[in-house]
């Protein structure tokens, strides 16, 4: 049996209960080094197996899994592995084999770097949409997805694995946003001993990113859900009534 389970954005706390369960009864795991935090190594049973996928083609992944008969593997991902980690290939190789896995979801980047700058991303008035995107590089992203036309829309943005692209990134937002003004937050390394974040507008990031050398473990946050006024939430509000509460005249 295989797991698949998210590790969380970097402390070694935000992994869930049930995969915590399982990493501490694994025989095998597979992680991301480069990303994942080695203590959650701490956690498993002795004579457990380690290899660091961080050098691993996806070929070496799958025949270490396969070579791994009859015990318990883990597949370690950093944040939550349903977003930009790569499971999907992996996966179609374990059914083509009969194995068995299971997705064990965890915290991602994003709402990590949102808890680090204390705000939320869905406001009344102001945004009931999150986008999670990233700028094209290496990997190309669909031209009906280019980071104008998404930033047109207006929505909260939160950006993976652009920020070492941050001109490039700035030029596309205020094309899209048609506004220098918007708020931006880049949070390095969220929830690690050694995180910070940046505060500043599309006008002003980029120049803000390249003081701090800043390029790269950073999620790029975009949108006036950062620093604006905002409509309360009907959910609280005493007049407002729903099938657990009756609202006051």
């Amino acid at each position: 049996m295989v797991y698949f389970i998210g590790a969380g954005p970097g402390d070694v706390d935000l992994i869930t209960v049930k995969g915590r369960s399982i990493l501490e009864k694994a025989d095998v795991v597979i992680y991301a080094g480069s990303l994942v935090s080695n203590k959650h190594l701490d956690f498993c049973k002795d004579g457990c197996k380690f290899y660091n996928s961080a050098s691993m083609t996806l070929d070496e992944v799958i025949d270490a899994i396969k070579e791994s008969k009859n015990s318990l593997v883990v597949r370690l991902h950093t944040g939550d592995p349903s977003i930009y980690g790569a499971i999907k290939e992996q996966m179609d190789e374990l059914e083509k084999l009969g194995i068995n896995y299971e997705v064990i979801p965890g915290v991602s980047s994003f709402t990590a770097a949102a808890s680090v700058i204390k705000k939320e991303f869905t406001l009344p008035s102001v945004s009931q949409t999150v986008i999670l995107t990233r700028v094209e590089g290496r990997t190309p992203v669909p031209e009906k997805e280019d980071l104008e036309k998404l930033a047109s829309i207006g929505a909260s943005m939160a950006l993976f694995l652009s920020v070492s692209m941050i001109d490039k990134v700035v030029e596309k937002l205020k094309k899209g946003y048609k506004r220098g003004d918007v708020p931006v937050a880049v949070v390095f390394r969220a929830t690690w001993n050694d995180e910070s974040y940046i505060l500043g507008t599309l006008d002003d990031i980029a120049q803000k990113v390249k003081e701090a050398g800043i390029t790269k473990c950073a999620q790029i946050l975009v949108g006036d859900f950062i620093d604006c006024d905002y409509e309360k939430s009907l959910l609280y509000d005493k007049s407002f009534s729903h099938m657990f509460r009756k609202g006051e005249e």
